[in-house]
């Protein structure tokens, strides 16, 4: 499913939507060039979750940010600074998945040989100053769901 948004706020809207329909244990694929908004698209989903949008930072140098106090815990991991996947498997990503929370990770095309084959990819891509293309894929086992 593909969206258009105009604003930072519309951009919310489309990640809370998809909040509502996020069950634990799945794993959101963010991405989109530097600038893109994916950490505005986390800030919607931990709203639309029930956490503090305020808390939401990129993780680029920390690489975990952890949101607690809505109705899953959101795991926000960035792929950014990463070497390679087994860098980013080493700081526990695979015991992340098993947590019963939501695991976003932005970057994620840069460690798609370790991100499940059941996850949501969320690509955004920029087509003007402010608006934006947000693709919502549900995919199993590498292959897009109807």
């Amino acid at each position: 499913m593909t969206h258009l948004s105009h604003s930072v706020a519309e951009t919310e809207s489309i990640a809370a939507e998809l909040a509502r329909t996020l069950a634990a244990g799945d794993c959101v694929a963010l991405e989109g060039p530097l600038g893109a908004g994916k950490t505005q698209f986390v800030r919607g989903l931990a709203a639309a979750l029930g956490a503090n949008p305020r808390a939401v930072s990129s993780p680029s140098f920390v690489l975990l940010n952890i949101y607690r106090g809505g109705r899953l815990t959101l795991f926000h991991l960035d792929a950014y600074r990463t070497v390679s996947a087994d860098d980013f498997e080493s700081i526990g990503f695979a015991e992340l998945l098993e947590q019963q929370g939501v695991v976003v990770v932005e970057w994620a095309d840069r460690i798609a040989k370790i991100l499940p084959g059941r996850r949501i990819r969320v690509s955004i891509e920029v087509m003007g100053k402010s608006d934006r293309q947000v693709t919502l894929e549900r995919l199993d086992e590498g292959g897009a769901q109807p």
